[in-house]
């Protein structure tokens, strides 16, 4: 049994999320039904992160196990030949039996893209959030820096999060304006369910001059999700990078992809 693993790359549009469900069109179903044509066997993979409905992917990490000797490049462009348009798998490599996706990950970063201006746009319809109010980046930025370190996040925890701790790690947090266009990214330890969305939808009634910065710290404070902010829309979400430990030699992005925003420097 051998343990692969890939990068993957999607417009999640017009999936229900990642997680495979009956009835309904899923990321995970289409890329395991692709897997499996290359494998002439079953195949089930496990995620990095499972996004939700109309949340995209620059570089979700997954594995599987499998029994049919293929060369990586199989997987690679066998995989993607197999795939719909919309999705796409960056690369495949052979690892550690016990690399996990999910749980070898010590970090994962999100990228959120608001378009900014008084008209929608009609080519980025469904892969950013529009807000027509002019929105302050600096004062949503300011705000973000109370989330950085180890916070109990329940005031942006989704009623149904089903995690067994609301603690989390925040390592990054930057809101930078390029032109119409608003970049949020984020990078911690790990994610609750609807999290980053919830900070966004919080963030936003700031940065248009309806709140003080210094509410978001209180409201962090309360840990209580009624008194936050909406929940953006998925539209606007990236699941950008993930982070493992340097001994499984997994290839990090070279740049945070999204709407002409270059990479993140101190």
């Amino acid at each position: 049994m051998t343990r692969i693993a890939l990068a993957v790359e999607y417009d999640g549009s017009r999936y229900h999320g990642w997680q495979r469900q009956q009835d309904v069109d899923s990321v995970q179903a289409r890329l395991e039904a692709a897997l499996s044509q290359v494998a002439n066997a079953p195949i089930d993979v496990m995620c990095a992160g499972r996004t939700d409905a109309g949340v995209h992917a620059t570089n979700q990490i997954v594995h599987f196990d499998s029994n049919a000797l293929r060369p990586d490049q199989a997987w690679l462009f066998g995989g993607t030949h197999a795939l719909p348009s919309d999705i796409s798998i960056i690369w495949a490599r052979t690892v550690a039996p016990d690399f996990h996706a999910r749980f070898s990950a010590i970090a994962r970063s999100y990228r959120y893209v608001i378009l900014n201006r008084q008209t929608r746009s009609a080519v980025h319809h469904g892969h950013v959030t529009w807000w027509r109010e002019r929105l302050n980046a600096h004062w949503m930025h300011e705000a973000g820096q109370f989330l950085l370190g180890e916070h109990d996040f329940s005031s942006f925890r989704a009623k149904g999060c089903q995690a067994h701790s609301p603690i989390r790690t925040v390592a990054s947090f930057r809101v930078q304006r390029h032109g119409d266009f608003i970049y949020i990214d984020i990078t911690a330890n790990a994610f609750l369910h609807h999290m980053v969305r919830n900070i966004v939808g919080t963030l936003l009634p700031i940065g248009a001059g309806m709140h003080s910065i210094a509410s978001f710290s209180a409201l962090l404070a309360k840990k209580e999700r009624a008194l936050a902010g909406i929940t953006a829309p998925a539209a606007g979400l990236y699941l950008v990078n993930v982070v493992y430990p340097d001994h499984f030699a997994i290839a990090q992005p070279q740049a945070i992809p999204g709407f002409y925003a270059p990479l993140l420097s101190d």
